[in-house]
């Protein structure tokens, strides 16, 4: 878990969210609402894959 909290690209998608959810309620609802959820969703998934790449990179590296 600590991984996640210390990276950088994962922090910034977590707190991207504040602002999806800001216009979600203030906003106009129309079509580009669904498209900031799902490029949060993208940011926030590719964070995670870039967390657990590195994680792995370091355990193969230790492995050596």
């Amino acid at each position: 878990m600590r991984k996640f909290l210390f990276n950088g690209s994962f922090l910034a998608a977590v707190f991207g969210a504040w602002s999806v959810v800001q216009t979600t309620r203030k906003g106009p609802r129309d079509w580009r609402v669904i498209l900031m959820w799902v490029s949060w969703g993208i940011s926030l998934a590719l964070a995670i894959g870039s967390v657990l790449q590195d994680d792995e990179e370091a355990r193969a590296l230790e492995d050596k």
